[in-house]
């Protein structure tokens, strides 16, 4: 019992490797949350949530049929990518009183996919879980954070900008697929934002909304019939260590995290004047992958477009703002944990309203993003990273994003070194 105690008391007095940033704390975010919970929180929160509930999760779908999972492994699945993200992100946006968004990402589902073609389903969760490890153990380093640091903006802004302007073009795409659908959720957004004193009470979002599922049932176009209440029941799953399944997943998933998905999300919230604790967000993504790993879910990242959604300005000030992020963490709890419920939910929403929605919702943004990507500084890097981004150009399962970065880098490294020389020197008089 003594040496339990001592043992114990050296972990809470031992110091990280790294220091992990501090922030607010969980009481003056609880305290304040009331007055943030608007009810323009809550829309681009519900927004940020059917997004992720929709596109993402046919993604999922298809990987599971592709790896024949039976229906008890894929609810585990979506239990621990939806319900324990949920939970990350509550916590990690309380303690930062930031927008948080914790997710399993999304190309990682796609890898999934393709693994699950030739491999078990136990060989994938292990290489799961070394990708967590290995991102765990970057965490600990602090390389991730002065990476971070050291890329220029408007190149990171430049593929976040590419990796976005699709959802703007789901508006033109959503109008094409289902005219009558759009025109009148459409319709509904446009009739509250013309009337300013209307939209501060009621968002325009919230609007589109309610317009697009009211059109959406009466044009027949849902099922509400075939959702039936049933609660998730999450499977352990034990994994299997191969060299074949590690060689294939961990560093596709790995730089998928960290230099993608990540990479996404904090320059997004630096571009809304927040500084996002780097450090935390590598440690939560490795952590958080090991924990959702053991139910049979892919790595966690900070998601991209749903935190591009619940920092749009319109939300409310900046201080404000984690509430929307605060209300999408807890309706992907709650997702989770009616997974098999959530997913006849999710297959009954037109694919053409989500679109709308999604693009309504990024606008804003999309706008920010263009305009930080574009300054004076490193237009040719930016320019180049845009143009791989949006080619999707794909090399050792790792997505065009990274490429992109690798891409823009270079070019500016080569043809504009004055930028980095600028660089260099806020750096070293900061």
């Amino acid at each position: 019992m003594e040496h339990d105690w001592l043992l114990i008391k050296a972990m809470r007095i031992a110091p990280l490797p790294v220091a992990i940033e501090r922030g607010p704390g969980f009481r003056a975010s609880l305290s304040d949350l009331p007055c943030h919970l608007t009810l323009t929180a809550v829309s681009y929160g519900a927004t940020a949530w059917l997004f992720a509930i929709t596109g993402p999760f046919l993604i999922y779908v298809n990987a599971a049929t592709q790896g024949k999972l039976s229906s008890a492994e894929f609810s585990s699945w979506i239990f621990a990518g939806y319900f324990l993200c949920g939970l990350f992100t509550v916590f990690l946006t309380l303690y930062y009183r930031q927008p948080l968004l914790a997710a399993i990402t999304i190309p990682g589902g796609v890898l999934a996919a393709t693994a699950l073609t030739h491999l078990s389903f136990s060989e994938v969760i292990g290489a799961y879980l070394l990708t967590g490890l290995l991102i765990t153990g970057l965490a600990a380093t602090d390389v991730i954070r002065k990476a971070t640091n050291w890329l220029p903006l408007p190149i990171t802004m430049a593929m976040v900008a590419a990796v976005l302007l699709p959802f703007g073009m789901g508006i033109i795409s959503a109008f094409k697929e289902a005219p009558l659908l759009s025109a009148m959720t459409f319709g509904g957004f446009l009739a509250v934002a013309l009337m300013p004193a209307v939209a501060q009470r009621f968002p325009p979002i919230l609007a589109a909304i309610a317009m697009g599922l009211l059109t959406a049932t009466a044009l027949g176009q849902t099922s509400w019939q075939s959702v039936a209440f049933e609660v998730a029941h999450p499977i352990v799953f034990s994994p299997r260590f191969t060299i074949s399944a590690a060689a294939e997943l961990i560093l596709p998933l790995a730089l998928t995290v960290i230099a993608v998905q990540n990479a996404q999300g904090i320059a997004i919230l630096r571009a809304m004047q927040y500084r996002p604790p780097v450090n935390a967000i590598t440690l939560a993504s490795g952590l958080g992958s090991i924990v959702v790993a053991i139910f049979g879910s892919q790595s966690v990242c900070l998601a991209g477009p749903m935190t591009g959604i619940v920092t749009n300005p319109k939300v409310g000030s900046q201080e404000g703002r984690y509430a929307a992020a605060i209300v999408t963490g807890i309706l992907w709890m709650l997702f989770g944990l009616l997974a098999p419920m959530a997913a006849a939910v999710s297959q009954i929403i037109p694919a053409a309203l989500i679109d709308l929605l999604a693009g309504l919702a990024l606008l804003e943004v999309l706008k920010k993003c263009f305009s930080a990507a574009f300054t004076e500084q490193f237009r040719l890097g930016a320019l180049l990273t845009f143009i791989i981004t949006l080619s999707n150009i794909q090399l050792f399962n790792v997505g065009a994003p990274f490429w992109a970065l690798i891409g823009g880098i270079s070019l500016s490294a080569l043809l504009e070194r004055e930028d980095f020389r600028r660089i260099r020197q806020r750096t070293t008089a900061a």
